[in-house]
């Protein structure tokens, strides 16, 4: 008898167990979509699409091209140059993979721009001729030979409204809710979107965050109407269509597909498109020097007659490299360029709610026959039925994409075997432990091990919101990146950035910082959060300092084997601030926001405005007395309405105690009070420039800029306009 009850509670404690898991599929969270995508992902990697020669082409500007041509961007008449050699080579549409929000810097045209050069050439022969050589309108009157897409992209909240599509758009059948939104676009420059015949976004993913492209949204919606995607309106000119049909079910509020022409090309509910990769293969692309070089004719001619014709880019230091499903690194140009193939092709990859019924039903039927056959049989034949129904689910779902283009998920099925077999001995340890390690696993990276232990004490008060104190905020960026970048692969710029960050955040979580985020080439880390940090300024301002000999170090290893080396430019500010976990409810990451984060990455911008490479505000610099600090003036930072004091920070607290530092400090103060009074300053700042050398030769530059600064130490900004260095950006 008790036996027998024994297996009705085991049984109820599966059954429930299963009706649970269920329940978390159809809610369907981010680490069962991650597990799907990866399986998808591997689909694709054994039997990606097969290569086929479509009218499909891709003007590259690699490293062969900007080697010939100069860097990037070009000068606007070359652009036109490009058009017309396209032209005549018989391409049908051009795409530009390319931003055109502002107007081109190097057209000749713009010198009239600055007042002093109008004023020299008042009068003077030819400067009619100059004002002609608007490279903007040379582009523009290039894409009269032949029919030119340009393409916009999310700006955040620095964009402008959307302009007016090309295209018009048709809705039939329910609504079109969940199509993502663009709220502000890079826009186009004015004469370029009146000359061409279609515009279109470049973005690839609704976040347009990085990671793996595997859907890409084929229409946009925007303040201004729909908007589509690049490749889609390129297919649009290449068939001289007007307008594209957006197809949705009458019962539902999302779309199912777009009708370009003759071809109907399915989507999700939020209008994405599932890219079926090709390998990336040569023949997709030509050098874009080859189309500006008649030389090259006869080779560029074949593959671009009658071909819609992308522009883009597959150089490293462009940073318009995106990581496919087949787990290859391929230019953003290139989708836009397979997809176009795919619709040309209608092979398309599919997956729809009958597919998510599907999983749901079979992940069930699996979970009671691995648990019936443990009740009834024990775990060995329970193994073995699990098994069987887990291959049977493989084979299904692989026979369904391989003939049919369908994608069904089969992991979550057969693991659901896996997991009641294994539920009611370990659920409790897997649920409790498992949150201990996200929580040791998100924040060890990011803060030293004694914060880590504070955060795990209190892991139940990690919830989305945040609350306000006094934080001090620092940003460090690598100076002269964009050389750096263009002088390696994008393979060995990648180690070289996680070798350096390495090291720098070693130093950062020593002073009990917390690393906020990489961005690119550039650290934000925070202190006095999420627990208390006593001295904070004090321990920010020795994290810069031993982030300072570490770059020292490593640049010295770089130096000896002849490689670049790497200057950093650090800021600090503090002040009060919302800190707390930001983000949606399902994703969030712990960040700090409020007008002090602005403050810093101004302040590490105007490093080199100043001349040194770590530089604090007065906030900062008033708490960490004891450190060898000297005053830099009072700057102006964009988006700051008031001047704001910053302070160098030479060195730590037995600096500022050595003689040198001493007999520096006090000849400073002197020249400081020198500039204020009107006084001459060649004597004190000489004798600065003498006593730096023994205290951090890389003040020199500092005292280089002095004259040129005078009015940032002057409390009337007006007194000395022509000393009035440029806003720091």
């Amino acid at each position: 008898m008790a036996r027998r009850r024994y297996r009705v509670v085991y049984a109820l404690m599966a059954l429930g167990f299963v009706g649970f898991l269920a329940a978390i599929r159809i809610s369907d969270p981010a680490p069962m979509v991650a597990l799907r995508e990866a399986y998808f992902d591997q689909l694709q990697q054994l039997r990606p699409r097969q290569a086929v020669d479509l009218p499909v082409r891709v003007i590259d500007v690699d490293e062969a091209s900007l080697s010939r041509l100069g860097q990037w961007p070009w000068p606007r008449h070359v652009l036109a140059r490009l058009n017309e050699r396209l032209a005549e080579l018989g391409a049908a549409v051009v795409v530009y993979d390319v931003l055109f929000a502002e107007t081109d810097r190097l057209s000749i045209s713009r010198l009239l721009d600055d007042p002093i050069v109008a004023d020299a050439l008042a009068g003077v022969d030819g400067v009619t001729a100059i004002e002609q050589l608007d490279f903007d309108q040379m582009f523009a009157g290039s894409m009269s030979r032949l029919p030119v897409v340009l393409g916009v992209s999310h700006a955040g909240g620095s964009g402008q409204r959307a302009q007016d599509a090309k295209a018009g758009f048709v809705q039939v059948g329910g609504g079109v809710d969940g199509v993502p939104v663009l709220p502000t676009v890079t826009g186009i420059v004015p004469v370029l979107y009146d000359a061409a015949t279609g515009l279109g976004s470049i973005n690839v993913s609704p976040s347009g965050s990085g990671g793996v492209v595997r859907e890409v949204p084929l229409i946009w919606k925007t303040e201004s109407g729909f908007l589509p995607s690049l490749a889609v309106e390129a297919l649009r000119i290449a068939l001289q269509e007007s307008t594209f049909i957006l197809q949705s079910d009458p019962s539902d509020i999302g779309l199912s597909g777009i009708r370009i022409g003759a071809y109907n090309v399915p989507t999700n509910e939020q209008g994405q498109f599932r890219v079926h990769y090709r390998p990336d293969t040569s023949d997709l692309y030509v050098s874009a020097y080859k189309v500006l070089d008649r030389d090259h004719d006869q080779e560029t001619r074949q593959w671009l007659e009658g071909s819609i014709v992308f522009v883009g880019t597959s150089a490293a230091g462009l940073l318009d490299i995106r990581r496919t499903a087949l787990s290859e690194s391929i230019p953003g140009v290139s989708i836009h360029a397979q997809i176009v193939e795919q619709i040309l092709l209608e092979h398309y990859l599919t997956r729809t709610t009958v597919q998510d019924t599907i999983e749901v039903a079979l992940f069930a039927t699996t979970c009671l026959l691995v648990f019936l056959a443990l009740i009834l049989f024990g775990p060995v034949i329970s193994v073995i039925l699990g098994g069987i129904a887990g291959a049977a689910t493989f084979a299904l779902s692989w026979q369904l994409y391989a003939v049919n283009g369908i994608l069904l998920d089969a992991t979550f099925p057969a693991l659901g075997g896996f997991l009641v077999f294994t539920a009611l001995t370990a659920f409790q340890f897997i649920v409790i432990d498992r949150e201990k390690r996200m929580i040791r696993g998100s924040f060890s990276k990011y803060v030293s091990p004694t914060i880590l232990s504070e955060i795990e004490k209190k892991g139940h008060e990690l919830k989305l919101g945040g609350d306000m104190r006094d934080v001090l905020v620092m940003f460090s960026d690598i100076r002269e990146f964009t050389p750096l970048s263009e002088s390696v692969s994008a393979e060995d710029l990648v180690v070289l950035l996680n070798d350096l960050f390495s090291e720098l955040t070693d130093e950062i979580l020593a002073e009990s910082g917390t690393i906020d985020k990489y961005i690119g080439d550039s650290i934000m880390a925070f202190w006095n959060a999420p627990v208390p940090v006593e001295n904070y300024h004090s321990r920010a301002c020795n994290a810069a300092l031993r982030m300072r000999a570490k770059l020292a170090a490593f640049s010295d290893k770089r130096d000896r084997v002849g490689q670049r080396q790497i200057r950093m430019a650090t800021g600090l500010a503090s002040g009060s601030a919302c800190v707390g976990n930001m983000g949606s409810r399902d994703r969030y990451n712990y960040s700090v926001i409020g007008a002090v984060v602005n403050e810093a990455a101004r302040i590490e911008t105007a490093c080199r405005e100043v001349g040194y490479d770590i530089v604090v505000t007065k906030a900062v610099a008033d708490h960490a007395r004891g450190l060898a600090l000297l005053e830099a003036g009072e700057l102006d930072l964009k988006g700051v309405s008031q001047r704001m004091p910053a302070f160098l920070v030479v060195g730590d607290a037995s600096m500022s105690m050595s003689d040198s530092f001493r007999a520096l400090d006090g000849a400073h103060k002197s020249l400081v009070a020198a500039v204020r009074n009107g006084a001459d300053i060649v004597s004190s700042l000489s004798e600065c420039r003498d006593l730096c050398m023994r205290v951090d030769p890389a003040l020199l530059d500092f005292y280089s800029r002095i004259e040129t600064r005078r009015s940032n130490f002057l409390p009337d900004p007006g007194r000395r306009p022509e000393d009035r260095p440029g806003v720091a950006q």
